[in-house]
């Protein structure tokens, strides 16, 4: 039997209990260590997983029994912390976003590269059944022309967060909800629709606190010519989520509520498609696994990270100057 990877688990916060959570219900890997600034975060932490509290990073860092780090530190200091991991000779599974700037991103990419350890970045919502059933059918051709999509992702988060949190700042999570949560749909919709190499968008700030705002919607151009609007929203009454694929010749429809259908050219009825609920994020560590041992290698990598992270400061730029903004134009900044 294969021996789980040993990670340590740096930055605890809600993040990290989950993605720890998952790591339990997982045999490919064991959470060994843990560090935070806040000794009582770290200890509480710790005595939950079973882990030992590091009394500092240097502290996992220097350990070399620990082989990969899960990194859920605050967005802008990403970098810093994983480049010391990279440094260190570990593998690092980051949540996204990889940074809060195209600099920091590519920096973030190209320290692992050189230090030969792998970058893999969390965007566990592409792996979900229904998403991955719309994929295959779209790679066997079955929706032809490829022609339009549109999504929601919607969450109440009033009262989440301390006023004061970092998830609030401009500085630590720019364009807000485009970057929190919307960037995961715009993940998919790259996944299924290609590559988005222009951003139109409007952003609103009705209830949360802070600088950034809560509502968001692009639109989306992508590499093939076909159109995506995607919303994101901080401020609903609920939680949500609606992704329809349109091809030429079939369609998809999924909703959090009624699940997937499908419908092909020349049919007024759509079918029921039944898919199995998955794992997503123990998926997501189980890939992280894998390529700590060697044989795998990241489905969402720094490279695809940092495009994903400049459809966003294209949105926000977009939204700041009012016009359409070209993906390649934030990338060209870098």
């Amino acid at each position: 039997m294969t021996e789980p990877v040993r990670v340590a688990s740096i930055g605890i916060g809600w993040w990290s209990n989950v993605l720890a959570d998952a790591a339990k219900r997982t045999p490919e890997m064991e959470i060994v260590s843990c560090f935070t600034r806040s000794e009582d975060k770290r200890k509480a932490f710790a005595e939950e997983y079973g882990c030992r509290p590091a009394e500092s990073y240097e502290e996992i860092l220097q350990d070399d029994s620990i082989q990969g780090i899960i990194n859920t530190t605050p967005n802008n200091v990403h970098y810093e912390t994983t480049r010391d991991a990279a440094a260190a000779g570990k593998h690092v599974f980051l949540d996204k976003p990889i940074a809060v700037n195209v600099k920091d991103s590519l920096a973030t990419t190209h320290v692992c590269e050189e230090h030969g350890v792998h970058l893999s970045v969390g965007f566990q919502r592409r792996r979900e059944s229904h998403f991955r059933w719309i994929q295959e059918k779209i790679a066997a051709g079955d929706f032809g022309k490829l022609v339009q999509a549109e999504g929601n992702i919607s969450r109440d988060r009033v009262g989440q967060f301390e006023p004061g949190h970092w998830r609030y700042q401009a500085e630590h999570m720019p364009g807000g909800v485009m970057l929190q949560i919307g960037s995961h749909y715009l993940d998919v919709l790259e996944m299924l629709m290609g590559p988005v190499v222009s951003v139109s968008a409007r952003t609103a700030q009705l209830v949360l606190p802070g600088d950034n705002p809560d509502v968001a919607n692009l639109v989306l151009e992508h590499e093939n010519g076909a159109l995506s609007n995607l919303t994101a929203c901080y401020a609903s009454a609920s939680e949500y989520y609606m992704m329809n694929i349109y091809g030429k010749e079939a369609s998809a429809y999924y909703d959090l509520f009624e699940g997937l259908r499908y419908l092909t050219r020349g049919n007024t009825h759509s079918d029921k498609i039944a898919c199995e609920k998955n794992d997503t994020i123990v998926e997501e560590l189980d890939e992280f696994a894998e390529c700590i041992r060697g044989n795998a290698t990241p489905e969402c990598d720094g490279h695809w990270a940092t495009h994903s992270l400049s459809v966003i400061l294209a949105g926000v730029r977009s939204e700041k100057e009012k016009r359409s903004v070209d993906v390649a134009e934030i990338m060209a900044e870098a």
